[in-house]
């Protein structure tokens, strides 16, 4: 976040950095979080680890001494050239760190379930990564919630490929959940994962949808119309110029539709009850389409089709801004006052989780507009100078991390560590409502923010020499030090 202006002698403030996090451990998953906290104690303690990058959006490894003062706790550690490896080319950093998980035990299934959960192993697995639990209240809206709600729907094609029925009744859809459920948290996921995320085993049953069957489905939906659509999506053009999205909701109001009068000729809802309806007789077309496609075009479809509805909302909760108004009232507000509580308020909604580019995007506009209705008539993001990455999870250096827009998975193995992409070409001013810089940026990809760098070296961005894998365990374990 670029604190304050630069010009003290107009009026202007020192820059002024801070960094401030609260880590709330998940009931169950103290032993892990002891086990991390030890293993960066000692990785810390040893100094043996220590990246850089040679532009102003690096991020670098710490490690306090016995007499650091909480303010010199984050200074960069001084290595001795004598331990530095000469053997690696320039720009390839060591291998990250990363923490040791105890084996979990074993999922107590009840056996009940008609589903032979390791067919779909690979599907689970994943999302077990992906809602790990130290990460899934990070990451829980964008990486965690789309990909446990995908593993449901490739669970209920399972289902349908074994019984001819799109969706279980409530009896065995609970039997089931708990297994699943079960099987993921004894993989690490996270415990809390089916609160976290809103999804029940009522997910599987669907609703009050009246067609349930797979000869049912099949006598009333365009079959060959929705596999075309749906078969492969575009995760560039589906969000902005949708195709599989409108062949899906086509099928779900004739499914509403089939044995209801209240429906017009033009398939128009006549009341919110009726969308409730559809809504639940398009979880039957995705387990549907979870049975025709293979694993990974299924979790690829759905996963592109829920990131069009997550890039769509600002996750953040944005609390009482009384004090950013009091400050910043007036035609000319005072930099100082102004931009330092702007900054505070702003430092409270980097704690709540990481955010992806077009997510910051919505949330830079629902604040302002928020202040806006409240008499704000500055452009505050422009006189205290805040970015969109001011508007995600910060680390140590005052760098947001903004996820791709383009759903992405948590990727842990003992050679890569804990990983997942950071977008950091996104040093992008935050546009206010009212500016002529809103009209420019645009959430579709025709011409939307700034493209990813690629490079070929995994972990890499472009030429920036940073290593992205380092970043999430650099995080977790600066946050637990402090916590303790």
């Amino acid at each position: 976040m670029r604190r304050g202006c630069e010009r003290p002698d107009l009026g202007g403030c020192r820059r002024r950095r801070r960094w401030r996090l609260r880590l709330s451990i998940p009931d169950g998953a103290f032993h892990l979080w002891f086990v991390l906290f030890s293993r960066c104690f000692m990785s810390f303690g040893e100094g043996s680890a220590a990246l850089t990058a040679q532009n102003s959006g690096s991020f670098s490894m710490y490690s306090p001494g016995p007499s650091d003062s909480p303010s010199d706790l984050f200074s960069p550690i001084q290595i001795s050239p004598s331990v530095v490896p000469h053997a690696l080319p320039p720009m390839v950093p060591t291998p990250p760190m990363y923490p040791y998980f105890p084996s979990a035990p074993d999922p107590v299934l009840t056996g009940r379930c008609p589903v032979n959960i390791s067919a779909i192993n690979d599907t689970v697995e994943r999302t077990a990564v992906d809602c790990s639990a130290p990460l899934a209240t990070l990451l829980g809206s964008v990486i965690c919630c789309p990909q446990f709600d995908s593993m449901l729907r490739i669970f209920q094609g399972e289902y349908s490929s074994a019984t001819g029925s799109l969706v279980l009744n409530k009896t065995v859809a609970k039997d089931c959940f708990r297994d699943l459920t079960s099987v993921l948290i004894s993989s690490g996921a996270n415990g809390s994962i089916s609160s976290l995320c809103s999804i029940k085993s009522s997910n599987l049953t669907g609703g009050s949808c009246p067609i349930k069957t797979l000869v049912d489905f099949e006598q009333t939906v365009n079959t060959s119309k929705l596999l075309d659509a749906c078969t492969t999506v575009d995760p560039l053009r589906e969000c902005c110029r949708p195709v599989c999205q409108p062949v899906i909701a086509e099928a779900a109001v004739r499914l509403a539709s089939r044995d209801s009068s209240s429906l017009s000729k033009n398939d128009a809802l006549e009341s919110p009850s009726e969308q409730v309806i559809v809504d639940d007789c398009k979880g039957v077309v995705f387990a549907w389409l979870a049975k025709q496609l293979n694993f990974d075009e299924a979790n690829n479809a759905f996963r592109i089709l829920t990131s069009c509805k997550v890039n769509k909302v600002c996750p953040l909760s944005f609390e009482d801004m009384s004090a950013v108004v009091e400050a910043c009232s007036g035609l000319a507000p005072k930099n100082t006052s102004c931009c330092s509580s702007l900054n505070d308020y702003i430092l409270t909604l980097q704690k709540q989780m990481l955010i992806t580019n077009k997510q910051a995007l919505n949330c830079a506009t629902l604040f302002g507009s928020m202040l806006e209705k409240k008499g704000i008539v500055t452009d505050l993001y422009t006189l205290c100078e805040i970015d969109l990455k001011d508007f995600s999870l910060q680390d140590s250096g005052q760098q947001g991390c903004l996820l791709r827009s383009l759903p992405t998975d948590v990727v842990f193995d003992y050679h890569t560590g804990v990983s997942f992409t950071c977008d950091l070409s996104d040093n992008i001013d935050a546009p206010w409502p009212s500016s002529s810089s809103l009209s420019s940026l645009s959430t579709c990809a025709s011409a939307s923010l700034p493209a990813l760098p690629t490079s070929e070296t995994s972990g890499y961005l472009g030429d920036c020499g940073i290593r992205v894998d380092y970043y999430l365990v650099t995080v977790l374990c600066i946050l637990l030090i402090k916590f303790f």
